[in-house]
């Protein structure tokens, strides 16, 4: 929510005085090199905890921001559906080579969610470990009066081709592409793309002015909520309420 991209999309949708009625986000990558990603024991969920918590937080966001400047409080998540598998590890996969450094044992590597907000406007949210070539991190809102796609990630400011990802030498390009190889995107200042050092800057302030911080406690706690009741066992007969778990 700190990142250029959707600090401007979020100008946007205040200049539009559009309401959103969908949002699409996704974080997906080619899997961790942590070990401790690989198990449930060690880090406590998959692709959905570790990944979809940035966009999951996203899409609570806009829609926190949203009902706080139509009517002064936040539109929450009422309900939540999720999918996830073991991608990598089906039984028709064995034996062959995969290109994704994903080592899933005990959690998922692929998931996506369809929450469904009070108001009834809907996000979809996705997250993998198998998606090769880069982060990918982005998020499209769907107003009554247009459309804002907030790309993150790959950033596309600097295009460079090489037909031999030696050409490029030691130079930084970006996160986790497998090869520097043919078409890339690299980024010019990747920390300030993603909004590392604008979320600094707020904590600071927030501390300084006694206030709370745009990532606050409230969201954390909803990002968290969301996920959790979207990978736990259903109600019968559908999807969690949120709040009444």
């Amino acid at each position: 929510m700190y990142a250029p991209p959707v600090a401007k999309l979020r100008r946007l949708l205040d200049a539009s005085d559009g309401a959103i009625l969908e949002l699409r986000a996704e974080e997906s990558h080619s899997g961790s090199h942590a070990a401790y990603a690989a198990r449930w024991r060690t880090s406590g969920g998959g692709s959905l905890l570790r990944m979809g918590s940035h966009p999951v937080g996203v899409v609570l966001h806009l829609k926190h921001y949203e009902g706080m400047r139509r009517r002064g409080r936040p539109v929450r998540a009422r309900t939540v559906l999720a999918d996830v598998a073991q991608l990598t590890r089906l039984p028709d996969l064995v034996g062959r080579r995969l290109s994704m450094s994903t080592r899933a044992e005990d959690v998922e590597d692929w998931a996506v969610a369809v929450i469904t907000f009070e108001d009834g406007t809907k996000a979809t949210v996705h997250s993998n470990d198998i998606t090769l070539g880069g982060v990918r991190n982005v998020v499209t809102a769907y107003l009554t009066n247009g459309v804002v796609h907030a790309n993150i990630n790959p950033n596309t400011t600097v295009a460079a081709y090489a037909p031999d990802g030696a050409v490029w030498g030691d130079e930084y390009i970006t996160e986790k592409v497998e090869t520097k190889a043919g078409w890339q995107f690299p980024s010019p200042d990747e920390d300030w793309m993603r909004g590392y050092p604008q979320e600094l800057a707020d904590f600071v302030d927030a501390i300084r002015e006694r206030r709370e911080p745009l990532s606050g406690a409230r969201l954390a706690r909803d990002v968290v909520e969301v996920i959790y009741a979207g990978t736990c066992p259903p109600r019968p007969g559908g999807a969690w309420e949120l709040g009444r778990a």
